[in-house]
């Protein structure tokens, strides 16, 4: 059976993916396990989206990895998330550098237990020159945290005088957010068949193509990615212009 993947139009992909990898306990619920158990499996289908992205060489790949919010679940699913994401790091370091990964970190570091945002820091140095590709981890994240910040930067800056109001620009607001550097995100993914955007990537999701999938995470897989890809070619993204302008 063809993949999806031999219809993808080189040409015509998205610079920056971003995904909310949702159904992580819901999934391991129908299995009659326990959330965590969800957490565990579902990275299989991390390792699914980094590859297919990896493949195909879309620069940017976004994974929101545990929002503000999630600080507010039991206590144990909390310690077991935080966990997993350290062994992961560690058991994937040496994956992440053999492809050529660039590792982003966006979100709130200072609220990471030390060992995890140590973790973090050394994948950030590390990998600080590899060049095949970007993938950003949003841990301890929230869009609308992140946009106050931004503007508590910016006004700090005017109060002080070293920004005038008048030269506020969209870039210059672009670059007091966690992802400076970081181009736009052209396609947003979110798994679990829910439809809502959970306080991620607010400003640079604002002319993303949007898709939801009706399946939870940890049954996400390369031809899932692929589909979204193709899917995504297909879509007249016209940016406030008409379709005539375009043509």
């Amino acid at each position: 059976m063809q993949s999806i993947k031999e219809k993808i139009n080189p040409e015509q992909l998205p610079k920056h993916v971003a995904i909310i990898m949702d159904g992580n306990g819901r999934w391991a619920k129908c299995r009659g396990e326990e959330r965590t158990y969800g957490h565990k499996h579902a990275i299989q289908a991390v390792r699914n989206a980094v590859n297919a992205c990896n493949e195909i060489y879309i620069p940017y790949l976004t994974l929101y990895t545990f929002s503000s919010e999630n600080w507010k679940r039991p206590a144990d699913e909390v310690s077991t998330l935080m966990t997993l994401i350290s062994e992961t790091m560690l058991s994937e370091e040496e994956e992440i550098f053999t492809k050529g990964l660039r590792i982003h970190v966006i979100g709130n570091m200072d609220k990471l237990p030390h060992l995890v945002r140590d973790q973090m820091l050394h994948l950030i140095e590390v990998t600080k020159n590899n060049k095949r590709g970007n993938l950003v981890l949003a841990l301890s994240y929230g869009s609308q945290e992140e946009i106050l910040n931004a503007v508590k930067k910016i006004s700090t800056e005017v109060k002080s005088g070293d920004l005038n109001v008048e030269d506020i620009t969209d870039e210059v607001f672009e670059n007091h957010l966690y992802t400076k550097g970081i181009p736009p995100v052209d396609l947003l993914i979110r798994t679990s068949g829910e439809v809502r955007i959970s306080n991620f990537l607010l400003w640079q999701i604002a002319y993303a193509e949007l898709q939801f999938l009706d399946i939870y995470w940890p049954d996400f897989g390369k031809e899932d990615f692929f589909r979204c890809i193709y899917d995504y070619q297909h879509k007249e993204r016209r940016f406030g212009k008409t379709s005539e302008q375009l043509r």
